[in-house]
């Protein structure tokens, strides 16, 4: 057995920290090529002495001097690189056979479609790619044969119920939703969250940004655009449903009448192994399902009302690519004022759905028309939050 290169973008988080877990179980099988982190120099000099990477990636300069003074101390050979460039490089590389696209946001896009032209498998865990430049990327997956499977527990969950070859059948994607930790508060008593009741995720644990995105359902609004780029299909046959228990991770409806069903503990190895075995499984260090346990499924419609957000999503993709990208950067601009508590919870959506509707109709068809409306959207996104800021 050839010995398989892996290049994990985001180690640091935490689908990164559970990619590295799922790796050390198969030692024969792969070697890890690669790590990347922005600032967090600890985490990333532990994961380098452990697993002996030809290159670790600090974004952030200062960082990196930190990172490779560190490991010279440790008489490591691990190769330190600094800056935005060296992820694509090290996601492109020669000896990079897989990769693991976990850097969380708009950051993630360029070395993850870097990855797919270089026709790598993308284990796709940042689902901003594909809302920010759907289009573009998969194009790019056909035109150089890369292999691309989704590592969202929804995604894979649908990836894994749907027919080996096409989609024969299908009626619509059935994508679950946790429904957060606000799943039954009042309108009222949502304007007063706090930032640690929002990354409080009851089921999933998940970086800040990500557990914020599923208090407001933004997150499902993303995996939505996400799962139309993906399974070549449009938005009214991707339905939401709220499952609170997370123990269905999502499903697929057959014109036969049949819903197939993805079932498993709430732990992001489970679709990390699937992808990096695949079409194999392999072992990924989670309990087997206790349907005992579990004793219960509940399922709920989800309220566009309180948590508009959802819709907002819809509605993005429907209008294009430029929408789409406007959302996004809204959303992590509103939300990481909200974590620095200058914004309410309940003035995220109001934000992105100013911004929205400033974009330009239409899709982007190239890298730099991407970043324009990113860049010009972030600007709007800032001057927006700035008259909503909580004195």
């Amino acid at each position: 057995m050839v010995s398989k290169g892996i290049t994990v973008l985001g180690s640091s988080g935490s689908i990164g920290v559970s990619t590295l877990d799922v790796l050390a179980r198969h030692p024969e099988r792969f070697h890890v090529f690669a790590l990347t982190a922005h600032t967090h120099v600890e985490r990333l000099l532990a994961q380098c002495l452990q697993f002996r990477p030809r290159y670790a990636v600090m974004v952030d300069p200062r960082a990196a001097e930190l990172l490779a003074s560190a490991l010279r101390d440790a008489g490591s050979e691990t190769e330190v690189l600094a800056g935005v460039d060296a992820l694509s490089m090290v996601a492109s590389h020669p000896q990079t056979d897989y990769v693991m696209a976990a850097i969380v946001g708009a950051a993630g896009l360029l070395p993850s479609l870097a990855a797919a032209r270089a026709g790598k498998r993308v284990l796709l865990a940042n689902k901003e790619s594909l809302v920010m430049s759907g289009q573009l990327f998969m194009d790019a997956v056909r035109e150089h044969s890369a292999v691309l499977l989704p590592i969202d527990s929804e995604h894979n969950a649908v990836f894994q119920c749907l027919p080996r070859d096409g989609k024969d059948g299908v009626e619509k994607i059935l994508l679950t939703a946790s429904g957060g930790p606000f799943r039954t508060w009042s309108q009222e008593a949502l304007a007063h969250i706090t930032p640690e009741q929002a990354v409080a995720h009851p089921n999933w644990s998940m970086g800040q940004k990500i557990s914020v995105d599923s208090a407001t359902l933004m997150n499902k609004g993303l995996e939505v655009i996400e799962a139309c780029w993906l399974f070549d299909l449009p938005a009214e046959r991707v339905q939401v449903v709220v499952h609170p228990q997370s123990t269905i991770h999502s499903m697929v409806s057959y014109n036969d009448g049949s819903v197939l069903a993805q079932l498993g503990n709430p732990d992001m190895r489970t679709p990390i192994a699937y992808g990096l075995g695949w079409p194999e499984r392999l072992v990924s260090g989670v309990a087997p399902l206790d349907l005992f346990a579990t004793a219960r499924l509940d399922f709920e419609q989800p309220d566009t009302e309180r948590f508009p957000c959802l819709a907002l999503a819809y509605e993005a993709h429907t209008r294009g690519g430029y929408a789409t990208i406007a959302l996004n950067a809204a959303n992590e601009e509103a939300v990481k004022a909200f974590l620095n508590r200058e914004i309410a919870f309940t003035a995220i959506p109001h934000i992105v759905k100013q911004v929205m509707q400033m974009a330009s109709e239409g899709t982007p068809m190239n890298v730099e028309d991407i970043i324009v409306q990113d860049g010009e959207s972030r600007r709007h996104s800032l001057s927006f939050i700035k008259n909503k800021k909580m004195h």
